[in-house]
């Protein structure tokens, strides 16, 4: 296996090229190579989901992701959620219903947020739980976090 090798893909829609190890984890391709240092590393393990992108349209825990598999794919990070400088309709519902706490968890709570209300529109609290089921709130705040999603899904505050 070579020491390193040009990764190109595209990450919040600006196609990026890198030299990179094959095995290097997209997480640290992300934060150390790229910068983007919104996605947290947490367990390192898969467990908690701070580390939550979208690879393909797909939400994986980037700890896991070598950075090989990312190679011609697309990457949504916290940072990309936002548009034009403004807030994404689920950061500002995450903020209005104070469901940010400590903040260590809500990168990775975004993205799979995002992710589920785009499979499921109008997701009821017991399709939320599950669909953030795969990130951990150090904080036990999952109540605002429910709310928030919900909010967004009945499109409250939204023009």
């Amino acid at each position: 296996m070579p020491e390193t090798f040009r990764l190109d893909f595209t990450v919040n829609g600006q196609a990026r090229s890198l030299d990179t190890h094959p095995m290097a984890r997209l997480l640290d391709v992300l934060r150390e190579g790229l910068g983007l240092t919104g996605t947290k590393e947490g367990c390192g393990e898969g467990e908690c989901g701070a580390c939550s992108v979208l690879l393909d349209g797909r939400v994986v825990n980037s700890c896991l992701i070598p950075a090989v598999q990312a190679q011609g794919a697309e990457v949504v990070t916290v940072e990309g959620l936002a548009a034009g400088g403004g807030l994404s309709p689920m950061q500002d519902a995450f903020l209005a219903h104070n469901a940010a706490q400590c903040g260590f968890c809500t990168p990775g709570m975004l993205i799979a947020a995002e992710d589920l209300v785009r499979r499921c529109p109008a997701p009821d609290k017991e399709q939320v739980r599950e669909g953030l089921a795969g990130n951990l709130c150090r904080c036990t705040g999952y109540s605002k976090i429910v709310d928030a999603v919900q909010a967004v899904a009945r499109k409250e505050g939204q023009p």
